[in-house]
């Protein structure tokens, strides 16, 4: 069982929502009242002609899912850190500050307006699955749907609980990003819905960086990633940005925390120029039923001379790609694993 951070500044627990001396983080010191409802930038919606609104062609969209209790954490200032520079870039930007929404994080029979398929077996993926295509899901999960439709990039920024999302943000992506809406067996990966947009982690640990190395108490930090941006982002076709992951802020002194502020900023203005992370291609599989969804035998034996995996999730049983789901790759890891015989290996 990982330990609590409230037992030792060198825990396991990343859990920086819960330290009780949590530095505040905005330049007063002081706390702010919380925010209801979704944050927005000051762009406003083009009206249309038939009485709906858009935005302007020339607007580009950012969507910030916020997970964090307090207006006076670090994650509230790494939020607002990147709602101002992306205004500044000219993005309309939005805001979905889940405890303040009281969103509801169970995946139940109430997502669903009207009757269900099968009242005796309730699947709850089924069930909304029709549901979108009728129209009959609940007005939150469909206010939520219209603002990741919108969003060219989506951020999520939250404290690392038990080496994951806070269940406020994992309950958003299991009634949010439902089948049909987000991904289909014939849409997923590299070829997935949101093959056009661009999403990343941003997010607060309780560890110490050498606490998730590959040699850390932790464990390798690449590995905790994988299902969070291959089996969630990467799966629903986003091109996946590298994390930013804050090290331990609540045991850091204020000339640290702010440092790390101040490069998330310099970050966020070449964000968008920034190659994704890679994964394999869907090609390099057999996308049947028969063939169970393995790689295809000409390329296992392509690949059976690289040194290395193909990815942290496909290693091969071979050594781990290093930084497989914190940083892009470059020119020079792709020429050194993986473009051989059968190209590029990696979607980039």
């Amino acid at each position: 069982m990982v330990t609590d951070e409230l037992s030792s500044p060198l825990c396991c627990q990343s859990r920086e929502s819960i330290h009780p001396a949590e530095p505040a983080l905005h330049s007063d010191n002081m706390p702010r009242p919380p925010r209801r409802g979704p944050i927005r930038s000051s762009a406003k919606p083009v009206s249309c002609a038939d009485g709906s609104s858009r935005r302007s062609m020339a607007q580009k969209t950012a969507l910030i899912v916020y997970a964090h209790q307090s207006p006076a954490s670090f994650n509230a200032a790494a939020r607002d850190v990147a709602l101002q520079e992306l205004k500044l870039q000219g993005y309309e930007v939005v805001v979905s500050d889940l405890y303040a929404m009281n969103f509801k994080a169970s995946a139940t029979r109430d997502d669903i307006i009207g009757d269900v398929r099968n009242s005796e077996h309730f699947q709850y993926g089924e069930e909304t699955l029709h549901a979108g295509m009728e129209g009959r899901l609940s007005e939150d999960i469909v206010a939520e749907q219209r603002k990741v439709t919108e969003a060219e990039l989506i951020i999520f920024q939250f404290p690392l609980y038990w080496f994951s999302f806070p269940a406020v943000m994992k309950g958003w992506i299991d009634r949010v990003l439902s089948q049909g809406f987000a991904f289909s067996l014939e849409k997923m990966y590299d070829n997935g819905i949101f093959k056009d947009k661009k999403a990343m982690l941003s997010f607060t640990t309780g560890a110490a960086p050498t606490m998730f190395q590959p040699d850390g108490i932790n464990g390798d930090i690449n590995v905790t990633l994988w299902p969070l941006q291959n089996g969630i982002l990467h799966f629903c076709g986003f091109q996946v940005l590298a994390p930013q992951i804050f090290w331990s802020p609540a045991h850091s002194p204020p000339a640290a925390r702010a440092a790390m502020l101040e490069g998330w900023r310099t970050r966020l203005k070449g964000l968008l120029a920034e190659n994704p992370l890679t994964f394999a291609r869907c090609e390099l599989f057999d996308l049947s039923f028969q063939g169970g969804f393995l790689l295809r035998p000409e390329v296992k034996e392509e690949l059976a001379t690289q040194p290395l995996g193909i990815s942290t999730g496909h290693h091969l049983g071979k050594p781990l790609p290093p930084d497989n789901q914190t940083r892009a790759a470059t020119a020079e890891d792709e020429r050194g694993n993986g473009k051989k015989a059968c190209g590029s290996i990696h979607t980039v």
